[in-house]
């Protein structure tokens, strides 16, 4: 900002009443090789923000094309397989100074409910995993496993006197016995 005014105040052809440059570096503290580096690095950066310009334009494209569901890595990827070498972190930087953002997907819903009206199930054991003798306690639980077949049950039965766990077969299963 400061080296931006000493150009715009500095004593030119067109600005014949302007101050010198060692001047108003020294009362604005600044030095002035630290002026006329910033002078010869204005063609680059311009030059650069013409180019965020455009890299801007693809992103807001990008993200539109997409019903604004991309966030920076699928953007970033998108990119990358039209040619354009980029890194995500610029991308993640420019999408948040353009307030460019993806939709963030929902969390998951658990895959059972408890029924408010129902009854809770007794406790049969009485919180008393111990048992003298062995086929007098009998525990289970039950599981769901996710595979790429579908959904996989597996179901245990554990004795509490040996500890161990009991075979089912599809018999006990079926007839509930």
């Amino acid at each position: 900002m400061r080296y931006a005014f000493i150009d715009a105040e500095k004593a030119t052809e067109r600005n014949p009443d302007g101050h010198g440059v060692s001047l108003m570096c020294k009362v604005l503290g600044v030095s002035r090789s630290g002026y006329y580096a910033w002078r010869a690095a204005r063609p680059a950066a311009e030059a650069r923000a013409g180019e965020e310009t455009e890299l801007v334009t693809q992103i807001r494209k990008l993200h539109t094309d997409s019903r604004r569901a991309y966030g920076s890595p699928r953007i970033t990827a998108a990119l990358r397989r039209k040619g354009r070498r980029i890194n995500r972190k610029r991308v993640e930087r420019l999408m948040r100074e353009h307030d460019i953002r993806g939709i963030t997907r929902r969390k998951r819903r658990g895959l059972t409910r408890p029924d408010k009206k129902a009854a809770p199930s007794p406790d049969l054991v009485g919180r008393d995993f111990t048992a003298a003798e062995p086929g007098t306690k009998l525990v289970s639980d039950i599981t769901y496993l996710p595979t790429l077949a579908g959904w996989w049950y597996l179901a245990t039965v554990i004795d509490l006197a040996t500890r161990v766990n009991l075979p089912l077969d599809r018999g006990h299963l079926e007839t509930g016995t």
